[in-house]
C-alpha cells in the first residue's frame, strides 16, 4: 500500500475528511467517559519542530501517548538537521526507526522534499503555506457546534495566509462558502483562489464579507517570523478588527475562532474572543482530538 501524508487537505477526499472528523468526535467523546483507545500500541511518532509551538506539540505528544504509543521531540538544535544534514538523508534515516513524522517548519517545499523521500506518513504541523491541522480542528469544532458546515458561511478576515489557505482547500472539499476580506496587498495565492472558484469570494470589504456569516475567523496580523513587520502591519490591516460591531453582522448564533496565540486588541477585541461567540477554547481542545483520529487513520 502506498504511504499516505498529510501535507494539505487536499491529500484527504471528502469522505475520508469527514470520516476523520467522525472518528475525532467519538474519540473526545470516549475519553470524557475515562476511555482510552489505544488503537495504534507501540507506534512512535517523531515530532521535528523548527518554528516553536504550544498547542501543536502538546496535542501530537499527547495523542500518540493516548493512543498507546510515544513521541519524540526533535528540533534543529539537538539533531544533525542543525548541522546540515540533508532533508532526504533524515527522511530515509527516520523512515527506518518511527512510523510517523510531524514536522513545523518554514517553507513548504522542506515538507514535500521530506516526504518524497519518506517511507512513513509525514504531517505538517504548520509550514508558511498551509496549516491542515488546525483547520481539521476547526471544522471538527463547526460540526459539534452547528452540525455540516455543507452549505454554510465562513467569513476569514486578515491576512490571505497558512491558515486561509487551508481555509480555502476546506472550502472546495467540504462544500461551503468562504468569504474572504483581505487588503488587496495581502491577497491569499491565486492559483489556490482559481481552484476553489466557485466556493470562494475575496473583498476588502470586512462588513460585506462578514454579512450572515455562520462563522468568523481570523489571525494574527504578523505571524512567527514576521515580527519585524508588526508596526507595519497593524496600520494596514487595522479595519480588519473583530469587533462587536463587525460580529453584530454575521448570521443569528455565529461563531467566533482563532487558531491562536491571540493578541487582544489588534486583530480580535477581548469582547469578541472572551465572549459568549467564541468557540476558541474548545477550538484549541479539539487539536488534539482530530489529530489523535489523523494518526490513527494515517497509521
Amino acid at each position: 500500500m502506498n504511504v499516505r501524508h498529510f501535507l494539505t487537505l487536499n491529500d484527504l477526499s471528502r469522505a475520508e475528511l469527514l470520516e476523520i472528523i467522525k472518528r475525532a468526535i467519538e474519540m473526545k467523546e470516549a475519553l470524557k467517559q475515562g476511555k482510552i483507545e489505544a488503537s495504534r500500541q507501540g507506534k512512535i511518532l517523531a515530532m521535528i519542530f523548527e518554528k516553536s509551538s504550544t498547542r501543536t506539540r502538546v496535542s501530537f505528544e499527547t495523542a500518540i501517548v493516548q493512543l498507546g504509543g510515544h513521541g519524540i521531540f526533535m528540533s534543529p538544535d539537538d539533531s544533525q538537521l542543525g548541522r546540515g544534514e540533508p532533508l532526504e538523508d533524515t527522511a530515509r534515516v527516520l523512515s527506518k526507526m518511527v512510523d510517523c513524522v510531524m514536522i513545523r517548519t518554514f517553507e513548504h517545499e522542506k515538507l514535500m522534499t521530506y516526504s518524497k523521500h519518506s517511507e512513513i506518513p509525514v504531517i505538517n504541523g504548520l509550514s508558511d503555506s498551509y496549516h491542515p491541522c488546525q483547520v481539521l480542528a476547526d471544522m471538527q469544532t463547526f460540526f459539534e457546534i452547528k452540525g455540516d458546515v455543507r452549505g454554510k458561511t465562513v467569513a476569514w478576515l486578515g491576512d490571505g495566509n497558512n491558515m486561509c489557505h487551508s481555509y480555502i482547500n476546506a472550502a472546495r472539499i467540504l462544500d461551503f462558502t468562504l468569504k474572504i476580506a483581505c487588503p488587496e496587498s495581502h491577497k491569499p495565492n491565486a492559483q489556490l483562489l482559481d481552484e476553489a472558484s466557485s466556493f470562494v469570494e475575496v473583498t476588502q470589504d470586512p462588513e460585506l464579507a462578514v454579512k450572515d456569516a455562520d462563522l468568523v475567523v481570523t489571525d494574527v496580523w504578523a505571524s512567527m517570523g514576521q515580527e519585524q513587520e508588526s508596526e507595519q502591519r497593524a496600520k494596514i490591516f487595522n479595519t480588519y478588527q473583530v469587533n462587536s460591531e463587525i460580529m453584530s453582522l454575521a448570521a443569528n448564533k455565529a461563531i467566533f475562532m482563532h487558531c491562536l496565540p491571540a493578541h487582544r486588541g489588534e486583530e480580535v477585541t477581548a469582547e469578541v474572543i472572551d465572549g459568549p461567540q467564541s468557540v476558541v477554547w474548545e477550538e484549541a481542545g479539539n487539536r488534539l482530538h482530530s489529530q489523535k483520529a489523523l494518526l490513527e487513520f494515517l497509521l
